[in-house]
């Protein structure tokens, strides 16, 4: 009851900015050297005479022309004229090609204008030490596990952000530990003329010394070899190979989509299908499977920062088909979607909503084909140490929140590389709704009824949009506890 309270305490929170207006941003990126020309009526309209970018160096100038949605010899509408510029910076700013991103207006008279487009180029390459945890996330390698330096992995991550100067990006990957990885992929948005199509390919081999076999009554990952002991010496008990490949269309500014397909051939430990561990790992009596994929996306993105948003709107809708077949074996058809809306109140109050679903058939699937929620970015804030499996899943995520301080601290090293590094505080409350329905057959502790939670925290926004939230939450198990979690923006 206590934790419902505190829940409920933390919704009012939420739910009130829904009440109030939002309000438009001021960018101090945007650059106007003449606002008397901002006076004019509704119905004037000025010509873009030139348009020019300047600061970069391993990006093709073609490609932030791409993101612009004007053009030299366009007319805009003068009172139009602060929001194209600042819808066109946040489409450059959101290529994660820049640093920052500077428009600037000049008036060359009453009917005509220049725009310069300054930037400044981010670090593309990245020859970067791994030390990553096995773990879901830092709270259960640290609780479950007692920060085991036997449960990391460790190697060397190759990337180049801009390999050619147009946005295509080189991932390699050598890691060693507990499980092995040697894997690369690459994609380029960008490979017709027109910078409408592209593609992207990868592949790999995967060698791991644990695997989780089934999910517990209490919505936690069970794994096989169970016991430590056998784990320090134990073999690699799954393995497997991938290749894949994509196609890639995004013709105008927000709208994209994504046809892929991938083959995948995957073996595990003989023990795991035994009737002791879980014979519906593969729903067959087998011990190795080919599983080819395929996938299609389509994707809209219209906010103010894709790796961080404060304003605007994302969506997705996708299809998923495993298997050749309809039913039985690993056989799947998934379908998916997601919508999220981006509130500015004003006085540096925001509000977002972000919400997800999915739907699995036939609904009685193999074990690997019913991931729910606690997987990747779909899990409840409070209930990071459980999954919850299932067939159709719900998640609703309800945020407000104040940006309480922003500064730069100097860095004098590389003058020519970074001469500051932002950071950015921003305080929140939050709330969680959840559902994940499954057969009765498998049903546990937290699938099959409503979830909720709620919390406080703080996230801290710095150089390169990475982005480090705290965390403390609540659940409707009555646990509580701070959770921490990091992303990068690039």
């Amino acid at each position: 009851m206590n934790a419902l309270i505190k829940i409920i305490g933390c919704c009012i929170i939420t739910l009130f900015p829904v009440l109030c207006d939002a309000q438009n941003t001021t960018n101090a990126n945007i650059i106007l050297t003449d606002t008397a020309l901002l006076s004019g009526n509704s119905t004037s309209k000025v010509c873009i005479k030139e348009l020019t970018v300047s600061g970069t160096k391993k990006t093709r100038i073609y490609i932030v022309y791409r993101e612009i949605q004007f053009k030299a010899g366009d007319s805009l509408l003068i009172t139009d004229l602060r929001k194209e510029l600042e819808q066109a910076r946040f489409q450059v700013y959101n290529t994660t090609l820049f640093n920052e991103v500077k428009f600037e207006l000049v008036a060359l008279d009453a009917n005509n204008i220049n725009i310069s487009v300054q930037v400044t180029e981010r670090w593309y390459l990245y020859p970067v030490p791994q030390f990553n945890l096995v773990d879901r996330n830092f709270n259960e390698w640290y609780k479950t596990y007692n920060a085991s330096f036997d449960r990391v992995n460790y190697g060397l991550k190759f990337v180049h952000y801009n390999l050619s100067g147009r946005r295509d990006q080189l991932r390699v990957y050598f890691i060693n530990g507990y499980s092995r990885n040697i894997s690369f992929s690459y994609t380029a948005p960008y490979s017709n003329r027109a910078l409408t199509e592209g593609f992207t390919v990868g592949g790999g081999y995967v060698q791991k010394r644990e695997l989780p076999y089934k999910t517990s009554y209490m919505d936690s990952l069970l794994f096989y070899p169970s016991d430590s002991a056998t784990k320090a010496r134990a073999d690699f008990v799954y393995k497997n190979w991938y290749v894949n490949a994509g196609y890639i269309i995004r013709r105008g500014l927000f709208k994209k989509h994504v046809l892929s397909a991938s083959y995948t051939w995957l073996k595990i430990a003989d023990s795991v299908i035994d009737k002791s561990y879980n014979p519906n790992y593969f729903k067959d009596p087998v011990t190795s499977r080919g599983i080819i994929d395929l996938v299609y996306v389509q994707q809209y993105s219209n906010v103010n920062n894709v790796s961080y948003p404060l304003t605007g709107h994302t969506g997705f809708f996708s299809l998923h088909k495993r298997g050749l077949g309809f039913t039985g074996g690993i056989n799947m058809f998934m379908l998916e979607a997601g919508y999220n809306r981006y509130f500015h109140l004003g006085k540096n109050w925001y509000y977002s909503i972000q919400t997800n679903g999915k739907i699995k058939l036939p609904f009685d699937q193999a074990y690997i084909n019913q991931r729910g929620l606690g997987y990747g970015d779909n899990y409840l804030r409070g209930l990071e140490y459980n999954v919850i499996d299932g067939v159709a899943t719900a998640l609703v995520k309800s945020t407000f929140k104040k940006k309480i301080i922003s500064f730069n601290v100097p860095f004098p090293f590389f003058p020519k590389l970074l001469t500051k590094i932002p950071f950015t505080f921003f305080a929140k409350a939050y709330t969680d709704l959840g559902y994940v329905y499954t057969k009765k057959v498998y049903a546990t502790n937290l699938n099959n009824r409503l979830l909720y939670s709620g919390g406080f925290g703080i996230d801290v926004l710095t150089l390169y949009d990475i982005n480090l939230r705290f965390e403390y939450s609540f659940n409707q198990l009555n646990k509580n506890g701070l959770f921490l979690h990091n992303q990068a923006g690039f």
